[in-house]
Order: structure tokens, then C-alpha cells, then sequence
């Protein structure tokens, strides 16, 4: 008879959950359904309407209308900052996290030119920090970074 301890099992690898357009949609569907930003039931709202991409990143597009002004023939940096808060939920939504901003830091790099179009991209970084997950997004007009964010966030409900 030995005196060794039993082997304990090792523990499970952590494999990094997949982004699909499905969990997207149905996620967005039921914790969002009258969003300002992404709803398509909301009247009033931005409709926006998250892709995922081959890279696992979510994309939407988004038209500069002169009502979202600010200072003249640039958007708003409170729709700005709403947008680029709305790309990084919806990259959660399509690995099928329910989560809440916790910190947000917006860099403006360029003014949104209004009566463009503009590309809001979001992205994971960190997920195996559950409850807590790093996000980060951008936003492009002409091809071009305007604005980026990063934040951390929370599962709703875990505080």
C-alpha cells in the first residue's frame, strides 16, 4: 500500500466558446428586444443589425444622419460611444453572454463626419475571466479608425 496521495483528475481544458450568427440573433432577440440600438421591434430606434464575421468579430452598418448632430457636420460623441458600447454587447450576444458595461474608455481619434456611412466592429478579447470579459470595438468611416473602446463586462446578475 502506498502513502501517495490519489491522483487528482487535471483539470478541464478551457476552450474558448465560438461566435455564431444564430446565438447572435436569438440572445439579442430575448435580452434586448425593444434596444434602442439594435432592436428591429424598436420604433424609434437605430435598427442596427450585428454581423458576425470569419474572424468571430460582429460588424454593423451605421448611416451619419445629420439628426444624430453635434458640433456642425459631426456626429454626436454620445452615439458614438453608444455605438461602440453596442458592437462589444452584441460580440457577447453571438458567444451567447448576457453582460452589462461595467467600464467603458472611448477614444475619439477623428470627428464622424455626418452624411457618411460608418463600420461599428466589436470583439472579444478575454473570455476566461468569467463572470468578467474584455471587449474592445471600433469605429471606421472611409476605412478609416474614428473611434475605439475598450471595456469590461459583467454577467448580468453576478453582482
Amino acid at each position: 500500500m502506498s502513502d501517495a496521495a490519489p491522483a487528482r483528475p487535471a483539470p478541464a481544458a478551457y476552450e474558448e466558446p465560438v461566435p455564431s450568427q444564430e446565438r447572435l440573433d436569438a440572445v439579442r432577440a430575448a435580452e434586448h428586444p425593444g434596444c434602442f440600438l439594435c432592436s428591429p421591434a424598436n420604433p424609434d430606434g437605430l435598427k442596427l443589425r450585428f454581423r458576425v464575421r470569419a474572424d468571430g468579430s460582429v460588424v454593423a452598418l451605421f448611416s451619419c444622419r445629420e439628426v444624430y448632430q453635434s458640433y456642425p457636420e459631426t456626429l454626436h460623441g454620445g452615439i458614438t460611444s453608444a455605438l461602440l458600447d453596442a458592437a462589444m454587447t452584441n460580440a457577447l450576444f453571438s458567444i451567447g453572454i448576457v453582460a452589462v458595461t461595467a467600464e467603458l474608455e472611448v477614444r475619439f481619434v477623428a470627428p464622424v463626419v455626418l452624411g457618411r456611412g460608418a463600420a461599428v466592429v466589436g470583439a472579444i478579447e478575454k473570455t476566461s475571466s468569467h463572470p468578467l470579459y474584455y471587449v474592445r470595438s471600433e469605429l471606421q468611416q472611409d476605412r478609416k479608425v474614428v473611434a475605439r473602446a475598450k471595456a469590461r463586462f459583467l454577467v448580468r446578475g453576478s453582482v
